[in-house]
């Protein structure tokens, strides 16, 4: 059952809306006003958000600059009720990310259309993105704001890099963005002493440098292939463009780096205070979720530079937890065999 977020300071006009949509088998919450509002909507995302524009203590406009930067909100559709129809209101809705408007007063079709509608788009957008090509350009092409963004998934190119070959390195100034299609790429750090520190793996459905073509620096690291791989380059202009133009575009890349911000903020703490056997476990699980199955197939130079140690002491980990029955090693490829220990290694 789908759950909407009423926030309205008028008690009738809200009660009314809950009422109507209880009817039609949606799950409502309402808020009498916009702080109000921004907590419910913070503590327990809805599946989309009513609100009016003009409240005491926070207006609509306030409540969705907001919740549109925060990564458990930014892509809830978000339409306002409004009983003001000037076109500033509309532009300046439309500008900060509002998906719709609704006039009061409204009819009862009116406001189940627009939520059916919006719903709909916002499911269709989650499930087209599975992290293919495909996935991408269905993607792209139903998140698009503007006519000229039209040639973004249809004229992008695509570029085979082979085994070892880098894609970019550290230092140079971004021009695309980067989506792996197929293979493993490495994102990895070199010290002054020609050190390596593998700081990411991605895979098929993964974007590459896309911070910095955020932050106009350029790249703080290098990414190379690790088997043969296929690139799909995004120009970045077309990639600006669409963040600034589209809130469903650009919710999904806050996620993104939220998610990844709390990933690196763990592996500096394990390796600041995990011991060698812990985070040579917690490498290898790692492995697994992003290949998504128990079978992992690394050279153990690449494992090494992921734990952050001597290449020889990855080996005589990975020794130890074949012999305690944690893993199997055939032919160089390592299986997960108890997944449950390698968890609970003591630090």
């Amino acid at each position: 059952m789908k759950r909407i977020l009423i926030i309205e300071d008028n008690d009738e006009v809200r009660e009314n809306i809950e009422e109507i949509l209880d009817l039609y088998g949606y799950e409502t919450e309402g808020a009498e006003n916009g702080k109000v509002g921004v907590q419910m909507a913070l503590n327990h995302p809805p599946d989309l958000i009513l609100c009016d524009i003009m409240m005491p203590e926070l207006d609509g406009f306030g409540v969705l600059n907001i919740l549109s930067k925060k990564p458990a909100t930014a892509d809830v559709p978000f339409v306002f009720l409004t009983a003001k129809s000037e076109k500033d209101d509309f532009r300046r809705g439309m500008n900060l990310g509002a998906d719709d408007y609704l006039t009061k007063p409204f009819y009862k079709d009116e406001l189940l259309q627009v939520i059916e509608t919006r719903l709909k788009k916002n499911d269709r957008l989650k499930k087209t993105f599975d992290k293919t090509t495909e996935g991408l350009t269905s993607f792209i092409d139903e998140a698009r704001g503007h006519e000229e963004l039209q040639k973004l998934s249809h004229e992008k190119k695509t570029k085979v890099i082979r085994k070892k070959e880098l894609v970019f390195s550290e230092g140079d100034y971004p021009r695309y963005l980067h989506f792996v299609s197929s293979g493993k790429i490495k994102l990895f750090k070199t010290n002054e002493y020609g050190k390596e520190y593998i700081i990411n793996l991605c895979k098929a459905g993964d974007f590459l440098g896309y911070t910095p073509l955020l932050t106009g620096e350029g790249y703080p690291y290098s990414a190379a292939a690790m088997e043969d791989s296929e690139v799909s380059l995004i120009p970045k202009e077309d990639f600006l463009n669409l963040i600034h133009a589209n809130r469903n575009v650009a919710s999904r890349f806050i996620k993104i780096l939220a998610d990844n911000i709390s990933e690196k903020e763990e592996q500096l703490l394990q390796l600041a205070y995990n011991s060698i056997r812990k985070r040579v476990a917690d490498a290898l699980l790692q492995l697994k979720e992003k290949e998504g199955s128990d079978e992992i197939q690394i050279n153990r130079e690449d494992l090494s530079h992921i734990v952050g140690t001597a290449k020889e002491s990855v080996i005589r980990m990975l020794t130890e937890f074949k012999n305690d029955g944690y893993i199997d090693i055939r032919e160089g490829v390592i299986f997960i065999a108890h997944e449950e220990k390698l968890r609970n290694m003591p630090g």
